[in-house]
């Protein structure tokens, strides 16, 4: 009975063990969880960070996301938020390392433009069809 006793604790001490290990590897990046010391650049990581896509999660920002990889690039941000780089410039670097996706906030280029323009076109060809279908009912 005694010895059923020591494996159910054992069981149970592993159990709990389990959850704090996986939290304390989550937490390899520095600034993951920890903000500047500068409450004017933690804005600025703060500001950048809400308009950078995790690219686990794909539905939050790196800000809301409780993922590893936002974690890490939470601590990307800060550090170099803290060494001087503009959020425009981490922002580039970012969206070279892992493609436009990562940013919420797209850029125009040769490749998005239609991603603009289509839209517009729409809007504008459903107004020229309405304009002509009223015309033609005021007529009569």
């Amino acid at each position: 009975m005694s010895r059923l006793i020591v494996m159910l604790l054992a069981a149970i001490g592993l159990f709990c063990a389990v959850p704090s290990l996986a939290q304390e590897e989550q937490s390899t990046a520095p600034y993951a969880y920890r903000q500047l010391d500068d409450p004017a650049k933690e804005q600025q990581a703060q500001d950048l960070m809400e308009t950078l896509r995790c690219l686990q999660c794909q539905g939050q920002s790196i800000a809301d996301s409780d993922a590893p990889i936002a974690g890490s690039m939470r601590s990307l941000v800060r550090e170099r938020i803290a060494s001087g780089e503009r959020p425009e410039e981490i922002r580039a670097w970012l969206i070279e390392r892992y493609g436009d996706y990562v940013s919420y906030a797209p850029q125009l280029t040769s490749l998005t433009w239609p991603l603009f323009a289509v839209p517009l076109a729409l809007v504008l060809l459903a107004f020229l069809l309405l304009r002509r279908r009223f015309r033609r009912g005021g007529d009569r």
